[in-house]
């Protein structure tokens, strides 16, 4: 459980209506299962100063309010920007348009500022405070021009805790595509070519599984990363777009434009992340895979993300790996593919986060990718889930000419397997990634149904078996023969089926029943003049508690 701090500045003296709301983060436990690095966090508090022109005094206190004020906001602000969550003696400068943006650049070196970083396209600037006092006054007479200021809170790959990955769980290994719905001896080698998927992270090293599709922006951090950072930027690459054998990702024809964003003490920050997002469109990427993220955001970020969204560019972010109620942002904004954790098998994974913004989830358990030395890894979290989802849009893109990458979101979420309970829901979004039914999609003539999901529900106190029609035409489902605790198995008769869509057999339970863990095996039997192309998902079989994870 991640625990914060949300402080903020209270009202200054002499009738000021400034409020300095300063994105804080104190100590954070977030989690992701071994043996791969995890997410990254940022803080639990909102991120945003909001400035307003203060009142005007009486004449004859007007000098000695001035004063007042800007000594109680400096005192302030040289506090909160020397948290140990923040770059010290920093602050990141949101201007409400290009006019405020260009009058500060002409009076920085009079404000006491240094100015540390710029960008441009959003009116942002970061900057280290030389004198606050100075910095006070500017930010007290200057307020129109202010849309926020903000702490540059770091932004942190905390510790991986093994036992958050339930044992129960299928680790993926070397099988991604298969999990994926890929059938065996499917030629990959074009899926992919064209499109650009920009990771923002620690930084990929090169790798023979990479090759030289793998480029470099450097916004002032270096290339290639080292340690942890160096490991987590090369597996997240490798997922997306790896060509080996023994590290194949899901779009091995794609260019990887690497951007490092985490320095030396794998440390990053919120100025950094949003140039990193705005580097990414401008150098061309269709697709920006973030594999970071915490319980809080930033205006920073947010006019990032309208940046990327007006170019028609996605951004694909990890929802996190507290196994908590709600996303990490930046996945929590509705304009974010935000992407959850399931393991081989489809169930969701222990760790992975859940919301109603959740899109998708994709494979995030032991899957099998690049490492440091050219060697391999078993990667797992959310952080691995991001880039299989991040690739999977750029194949569909180079599969189908003038596809873009918005239109490749919608056919993935619409042909996603129903997880959990039938329909969209907060613990696998619209589903979980089934690239080869997204890729088959215009195959009239291909039938597949499906057990897509096993899943208890404790307001009816019943179990759900969920079955789904991933055709493209009506069918006849046929018969589910339901068999619990090995006992008699009982068949039951399906309707038609439209397609895409998905029928729930509900079975109530009774207390003695539900007090274990419940096998149930379900097989579905269709029709004999239907051949189903994927047979193997006809059975299912789980083991099931009361918390229906």
């Amino acid at each position: 459980m991640s625990r914060s701090r949300n402080p903020s500045f209270v009202p200054l003296a002499g009738g000021l209506l400034l409020i300095l709301v300063v994105l804080f983060f104190l100590t954070h436990r977030s989690i992701e299962p071994m043996p791969a690095p995890i997410e990254t966090t940022v803080s639990d508090a909102d991120s945003t100063t909001t400035l307003t022109a203060p009142d005007a005094p009486a004449a004859n206190d007007e000098n000695l309010a001035r004063a007042a004020n800007v000594a109680a906001l400096s005192e302030k602000l040289s506090t909160r920007l020397n948290h140990p969550s923040v770059r010290a003696h920093e602050a990141v400068l949101i201007f409400k348009n290009a006019d405020g943006y260009g009058r500060f650049l002409t009076r920085a070196a009079q404000s006491g500022v240094i100015v540390a970083g710029r960008i441009d396209a959003l009116n942002i600037l970061r900057v280290r405070i030389r004198a606050y006092d100075t910095f006070a006054a500017e930010l007290l007479a200057r307020a129109a021009d202010y849309g926020g200021v903000s702490a540059n809170l770091f932004v942190q790959m905390p510790p991986v805790p093994e036992e958050r990955v339930a044992s129960r769980q299928i680790a993926v290994g070397n099988n991604l595509l298969a999990t994926l719905g890929i059938p065996a001896g499917t030629d990959t080698s074009a899926w992919g070519r064209g499109v650009t998927i920009a990771v923002l992270d620690g930084g990929a090293l090169p790798d023979p599984t990479l090759g030289a599709r793998l480029r470099y922006l450097d916004i002032g951090l270096g290339y290639a990363g080292t340690g942890k950072t160096g490991l987590h930027g090369t597996a997240v690459a490798s997922l997306a777009a790896g060509s080996g054998l023994d590290a194949p990702g899901v779009a091995p024809a794609a260019s990887i434009l690497s951007i490092r964003i985490f320095d030396t003490d794998d440390k990053s920050d919120i100025f950094t992340v949003t140039q990193g997002i705005v580097t990414a469109v401008d150098a061309g990427a269709q697709i920006i895979n973030l594999s970071l993220g915490g319980y809080s955001t930033s205006e920073a970020i947010n006019r990032a993300i309208s940046y990327a969204q007006a170019k028609g560019v996605v951004i694909v972010a990890a929802a996190g790996n507290d196994g908590a109620g709600r996303l990490h942002w930046p996945a929590a904004d509705p304009r974010v593919i935000s992407v959850g954790s399931t393991d081989a098998t489809g169930r969701q994974a222990s760790f992975s986060n859940s919301g109603a913004q959740l899109h998708l989830t994709a494979p995030g358990i032991g899957i099998q990718a690049a490492s440091l030395n050219n060697e391999r890894t078993l990667f797992s979290g959310t952080s691995a889930s991001a880039p299989i989802v991040s690739g999977a849009l750029a194949a569909l893109m180079s599969q189908s000419p003038g596809l873009t990458a918005v239109q490749a979101v919608e056919i993935l979420q619409t042909h996603a397997d129903d997880g959990g309970a039938a329909g969209t829901d907060a613990n696998y979004g619209y589903g979980t990634l089934n690239l080869g039914w997204a890729l088959a999609r215009n195959d009239r003539s291909r039938v597949d149904v499906a057990v897509s999901s096993h899943h208890y529900n404790p307001e009816t106190a019943s179990l759900e078996v969920v079955v789904q029609n991933r055709s493209q035409h009506e069918v006849r489902a046929g018969t589910l023969s339901v068999t619990l605790n090995k006992q008699t198995p009982v068949a039951y008769v399906l309707g038609n089926l439209g397609a895409g869509q998905s029928t729930t057999l509900s079975l109530p339970i009774d207390a003695a029943t539900a007090a274990a863990p419940i096998s149930m095996t379900t097989l579905l039997g269709t029709p004999d003049d239907m051949i189903d192309a994927v047979p193997a998902n006809n059975i299912r079989a789980s083991l099931l508690d009361l918390s229906g994870r």
